[in-house]
């Protein structure tokens, strides 16, 4: 159509074609042009929510629920069979990141492989580069935004509600995490795939940074309010004189000093260890534990049993 338009201008004689010649010619070559079907992706995108840690191992990893989410799209875009085992090969490849906010990437090449059907210059190796260098900022975004974030929000807020044994915290968090999951993932998947590689600029550039923090400042605000209320560290230990009267309550002490100091120094502790000496978990609750054992056998702590 361009060619025909520059003729038609370079030779004054030549007639122009009228708008509804050059409409017509759009639209047939909009018709030639392949496009993935809305059925199609929300196969896809249905086949990462539920399958994105398919046959996961430490060798492949994510890579078998990225594969089985792309091959909706390879079997429309690319009709003869062998078309697309040359084109589903570049899903083969090692895959693994956040699988909340992966989805976008899922999107993304989506996109890609479309543009790849049409001829505009996309090439596996393209794809497979494009998915490489997204696969570790996007974990370590969703790591720490979804995993270090969000789920201590819900959980916070269904801890409140589980007072006293009630059942509507645990509800109210596996429904609040059902619905962001899915419908989150969902968004970002679409966003994706109709930004193209513009939409990944959204969550790694200056604009993401800002969302981040914001949603880190909330986050630590909702995590030390629940260390406010649930966790509680006191001594026993009190002093007494000959006769047997106590004349120093070791906690009155503190708490008159600051109130819930042995809570605030087992917190930094604890954070300490994981942040500072990148100490595990699982070991952090093991050394808690030994602590408190030793704590109860020289009596500063008492855990309140009676046998």
């Amino acid at each position: 159509i361009p060619c025909a338009i520059k003729v038609a201008s370079a030779a004054p004689n030549t007639p122009r074609p009228s708008p509804a010649t050059i409409q017509r010619s759009i639209k047939i070559f909009k018709m030639d042009e392949k496009k993935i079907s809305q059925k199609t992706l929300n196969k896809s995108f249905n086949l990462w929510f539920w399958g994105a840690l398919t046959c996961f191992s430490q060798e492949q990893m994510q890579t078998f629920g990225y594969l089985a989410s792309m091959l909706p799209i390879i079997k429309e875009l690319y009709p003869d069979k062998k078309k697309q085992q040359e084109n589903i090969h570049a899903y083969t490849a090692f895959f693994n990141t956040n699988p909340m906010l992966g989805s976008v990437i899922i999107g993304t090449t989506a996109s890609l492989e479309e543009a790849r059907a049409n001829g505009k210059g996309i090439d596996g190796e393209t794809i497979n580069d494009m998915r490489a260098g997204l696969m570790g900022p996007i974990a370590g975004i969703g790591d720490s935004l979804i995993d270090g974030t969000l789920i201590p929000i819900l959980l916070g807020i269904a801890l409140g509600m589980s007072r006293n044994g009630s059942p509507v915290g645990a509800i109210f968090y596996i429904i609040a995490w059902s619905l962001i999951a899915y419908f989150g993932q969902r968004f970002l998947y679409f966003r994706g795939y109709k930004l193209g590689d513009k939409a990944v600029d959204i969550l790694v550039g200056t604009q993401g940074k800002a969302i981040r923090k914001a949603i880190s400042i909330v986050g630590g605000m909702v995590v030390g309010g629940v260390l406010a209320s649930w966790v509680s560290v006191t001594t026993s230990l009190k002093l007494r004189d000959s006769s047997g009267r106590v004349f120093m309550d070791l906690q009155k002490q503190l708490d008159n000093i600051y109130p819930g100091l042995l809570t605030v120094i087992v917190t930094f502790l604890c954070w300490w260890l994981m942040a500072k000496k990148h100490v595990s978990a699982i070991w952090t609750m093991i050394i808690l534990i030994g602590v408190a054992f030793l704590g109860v056998l020289v009596g500063f702590f008492n855990p309140g049993l009676s046998y």
